[in-house]
């Protein structure tokens, strides 16, 4: 397999939160301003509807909305913006992606179907299969998406290599958002030419070092800059680590959230669509606190 995508490498993209107003509908302004101030402070791109984003929650009027400011904002969909598919059904994933695609957009990530989990290569397979097939010609930079412990179904390397076989060119790459090293040096060794991505930001550098294209991570909503370096030249950065860690004690999604509602001084961002719950706010200064201490503290490793 070689690389045939026209995007180029991806280095290091943010998976975009999504600010909810309290009556559960998506902040366009919010959601543009943000989208700004990655692009502004390290970015290569973003990623609207991905895991951080809360896509999987996200119907297809909204998805048309939130993507319609983003390019009227003058950000190039082409080259910054990568679309998430997460859909139990196909019309669903087929709808998703022919959004993305008719928007310019870079690629898609595209995660398998989820709800019936633990379903084989082959019935995974062919649900990819129908799903290039509906969207013909349009069909194009597709970045599978490998997170398991959300979808309940894995992508193997095999499942992969088959369907980068199958549908030549049009498999860019994979997502590996799994934090099982070992496997992602897998997929670095036996997928040449595909861009292989990390979702855990404790692997970024060590997977850049060993031919990785980047991360598509949420961490990057609140430190772009101190990922940076390590998406684009490997360089090990002992504060992500620890950012990471620190994280991690709470639910991922609100947690980012919260740290963007404390770095904007706008508490609007700390919603989350139901059913998921906002951090506390005494967990939300305390984690602040932490965080702030160890951004100030080591610097990056040479």
């Amino acid at each position: 397999m070689t690389l045939t995508s026209t995007t180029g490498r991806i280095g290091l993209n943010c998976a975009l939160s999504t600010p909810f107003r309290p009556d559960g509908q998506v902040c366009l302004t919010r959601l543009v301003s943000h989208a700004q101030w990655v692009l502004a402070n390290g970015c290569d791109g973003f990623t609207l509807f991905g895991t951080t984003g809360e896509g999987a929650s996200l119907g297809h009027a909204e998805r048309n909305r939130m993507l319609g400011a983003v390019g009227s904002a003058g950000i190039d969909l082409r080259q910054k913006v990568m679309v998430g598919v997460s859909a139990a059904t196909l019309d669903d994933a087929v709808e998703q992606a022919r959004t993305g695609y008719a928007v310019g957009c870079r690629a898609l990530l595209l995660a398998p179907p989820f709800y019936f989990g633990n379903a084989s290569d082959e019935g995974l397979f062919r649900f990819f299969a129908a799903l290039f097939d509906r969207l013909g010609g349009q069909l194009r930079d597709v970045i599978l998406y490998h997170i398991p412990g959300m979808t309940r179904n894995g992508i193997s390397v095999e499942l992969t290599q088959r369907l980068a076989k199958a549908y030549p060119g049009m498999i860019i790459g994979v997502k590996d958002s799994n934090g099982d090293w070992n496997a992602t040096e897998r997929r670095l060794t036996e997928l040449p030419g595909l861009q292989i991505l990390v979702g855990d930001e404790r692997q970024l550098a060590r997977s850049v070092r060993s031919g990785g294209a980047g991360s598509i991570c949420g961490l990057a909503n609140i430190a772009p800059d101190l990922l940076r370096p390590l998406a684009n030249e490997g360089k090990d950065d002992p504060r992500i680590n620890a950012m990471v860690e620190a994280i991690l004690k709470h639910s991922f999604m609100s947690a980012i959230k919260a740290m963007i509602a404390e770095q904007t001084g706008d508490a609007g961002w700390r919603v989350m669509r139901a059913p998921l719950d906002p951090m506390t706010e005494a967990a939300a200064r305390e984690l602040a606190s932490t965080l702030g201490a160890l951004r100030s503290g080591a610097s990056a490793a040479a």
